[in-house]
């Protein structure tokens, strides 16, 4: 077994487990396991020639995991700036990486339809300190899950799974009524999202060169 496949397996299985706890209500496992995800993802794209920037966001996100272990609204906030650094890396990743994508525009629309309508939703019920930090990171986020489209399907699944996360999160935030062992499906959307975030800047590192040489072999058999 190669280093990267060993080091992906090795976050899979601690994926397993961490979900594991989280069904079987062991916060001792979870705790453990948690502050493991991210470092053994960041080993895995390093060991695959991952960008910088990448290996930045997956540091701020696991900077987040670690502060919103605890149960205090100064460790939410810290964590949510973590987050937002991470966005922040990625986004500065897809503008330097990714490429248009065709009907940008309508996912661009219903991107910014989603993140009007989520945030009124919330807005009444949520704390009134926490209005403006959540409304801000709603805003940031959201253009990362449009921009991670740029580098195809694979990224554009991750930044929608990674909305969906943080918006049950704010739901959570807000005391909307949530489905049973919702740190469960928190960390399940979150855990894939960076996961597939990860995979889809790996890919489109390789995927430019090989679509380039494509189209020089189709340009010379072209008669003309």
């Amino acid at each position: 077994m190669t280093l990267p496949r060993a080091l992906r397996t090795g976050f899979l299985v601690v994926c397993a487990v961490d979900l594991g706890a989280l069904l079987a209500g062991s916060d001792a496992t979870h705790t453990v396991a948690k502050p493991l995800l991210m470092p053994l993802l960041v080993a895995y794209v390093v060991a695959r020639g991952a960008p910088r920037l990448l290996c930045a966001a997956l540091l701020w996100g696991w900077g987040g995991d670690v502060l919103l272990l605890f149960d205090q609204d100064a460790a939410f906030l810290a964590g949510m700036g973590c987050f937002a650094a991470g966005h922040i890396s990625y986004l500065v990743l897809f503008k330097r990486q990714g490429r248009p994508r065709a009907r940008g525009t309508l996912l661009g629309a219903v991107y910014c339809v989603a993140l009007i309508a989520t945030v009124a939703a919330l807005w009444p019920d949520l704390p009134p300190d926490m209005r403006g930090p959540v409304a801000g990171y709603s805003v940031l986020l959201t253009a990362m899950a449009y921009g991670a489209s740029r580098l195809g399907p694979v990224a554009g699944i991750g930044g929608a799974l990674f909305l969906l996360s943080d918006s049950l999160i704010a739901m959570g935030v807000a005391e909307w009524p949530a489905l049973p062992r919702p740190d469960f499906w928190v960390m399940l959307t979150y855990v894939a999202a960076q996961y597939l975030l990860a995979q889809g800047v790996l890919e489109e590192r390789t995927a430019p060169r090989s679509a380039y040489r494509e189209r020089r072999v189709e340009t010379r058999r072209t008669p003309h």
